[in-house]
């Protein structure tokens, strides 16, 4: 009986104190190519949004301006 509790003790301590395995980073996983792709069209939306913004802001010069 003493055997199994210390048994039971021994594998407690060894759960507990065992290292966790590291977790990759995302972009080192399977999902890794399809997240590029998204920061890519992402810096093309906020381009795109640049340039609107820039058109927008002549558009209100010229017509305050005529």
């Amino acid at each position: 009986m003493r055997f199994l509790i210390v048994l039971i003790i021994i594998a407690f301590l060894l759960y507990k104190f065992w290292p966790e395995p590291t977790v990759p980073p995302v972009e080192e996983t399977f999902i890794g190519p399809q997240l590029q792709t998204l920061k890519k069209a992402e810096q093309v939306e906020q381009q795109y949004q640049e340039a609107l913004d820039q058109a927008n802001e002549r558009i209100e010069r010229q017509s305050d301006g005529g």
